[in-house]
């Protein structure tokens, strides 16, 4: 069975770093795209920042210049680097991963079940 497990929210000040992660585990054959998502409270879910197998990357304008993602493909995990937080930045960050299980013939979006980040004024 395949889980993603985020890892690395909190409460930072305006201006503060964190660092998410997200771990890919169980049978897993390939991870294609993998990505970061966030939801406010009472708006829809958005992409943040999305990155291909080969590394390459985009992000929402809104976090260009502020936000870094990045993968491990050996260890299956994807990070976001966020600095220059704002409040506006606050939201439940969700991981996915466009995943091919062992033993199955196609890929489907995963999804982690979410790491809250609260940015202070």
């Amino acid at each position: 069975q395949v889980q993603l497990v985020e890892s690395g929210g909190g409460l930072v000040q305006a201006g503060g770093s964190l660092r998410l992660s997200c771990a890919a585990s169980g049978t897993i054959f390939s991870i294609n795209d993998m990505g970061w998502y966030r939801q406010a409270p009472g708006k829809q879910r958005d992409l943040v920042a999305r990155i291909t197998s080969g590394a390459d990357t985009n992000y929402a304008d809104s976090v260009k210049g502020r936000f870094t993602i990045s993968r491990d493909n050996g260890k299956k995990m994807v990070y976001l680097q966020m600095d220059n937080l704002k409040p506006e930045d606050t939201a439940v960050y969700y991981c996915s991963a466009n995943i091919r299980p062992l033993y199955i013939r196609i890929s489907r979006d995963y999804w982690g079940q979410g790491t809250q980040v609260t940015v202070s004024s």
